[in-house]
């Protein structure tokens, strides 16, 4: 969930993902088959496919897991026909949902997610309901404890290499860009030797609405059970909550 500060909720994402190693097999899978799909087998000309393989490397699936799924993606090898679908809603409190979706049955999916939404305060919406309220970004996050440069340097070195702004937090530097400029800035500094929490294009809300008590529970409790769900690739919100 989004928050005053985006790498605190990837990273309490991030440790529910580690301790499930087995769900982001299959997304990460599923996500590679969608992209070689839509853009061919060949990562250097596939954007979307390069950046699914570095995420498989990255949660070390094998080198032949990956392969096999390149080859069902552009139909090289049987099974299931995945489709990509964007669902929104509005969770407790009127906080903006929207997810990204990979599934071989929409009608399921859609049964299981509406039932979710309506379980945890919540309601399953029209196309286009919340997606306006957010913005595509690449999204660089540096831990500032495994860096000895200063704010000013880790900025100038970001902007120069084309990112757009850069926010200092207190543990990390989080660093924004267009979603097509993602790679050349990660590519820039890392080549300066500065190790990245993570680099990866998601979805920045424009706004946030800041929830609190039992609505702030129920939202929790909506993310948490909508990431449950295999079909479920990622999970966007403009809800702020307290560490």
């Amino acid at each position: 969930m989004s928050g005053h500060s985006k790498w605190s909720t990837i990273k309490r994402k991030k440790a529910k993902v580690d301790a499930q190693r087995g769900k982001i097999f299959t997304r990460l899978a599923r996500e590679i088959i969608i992209a070689a799909r839509q853009g061919g087998g060949d990562p250097e000309a596939n954007a979307r496919l390069k950046a699914a393989i570095q995420r498989a490397r990255e949660a070390n699936i094998p080198n032949e897991n990956i392969q096999r799924a390149i080859m069902r993606g552009t139909g090289e090898l049987g099974g299931a026909n995945y489709e990509e679908i964007i669902y929104e809603g509005y969770g407790p409190g009127g906080v903006a949902v929207m997810l990204e979706i990979g599934t071989d049955n929409r009608n399921r999916t859609a049964g299981e997610i509406r039932h979710l939404f309506s379980k945890n305060g919540g309601n399953l919406g029209e196309s286009g309901c919340v997606s306006w309220m957010f913005d595509k970004k690449g999204l660089i996050v540096i831990d500032r404890n495994d860096t000895e440069l200063d704010e000013d340097e880790v900025m100038l070195l970001a902007l120069e290499a084309g990112a757009e702004d850069m926010k200092s937090e207190e543990d990390v530097f989080e660093i924004t860009t267009l979603p097509e400029e993602i790679e050349h800035v990660r590519d820039v500094l890392a080549g300066k030797g500065i190790p990245l929490a993570m680099a990866d294009v998601t979805m920045v809300p424009q706004t946030t609405i800041r929830l609190q008590g039992r609505e702030a529970e129920q939202m929790t409790r909506l993310v948490d059970a909508l990431e449950e769900l295999d079909d479920v690739q990622e999970v966007y919100t403009n809800c702020e909550l307290e560490d």
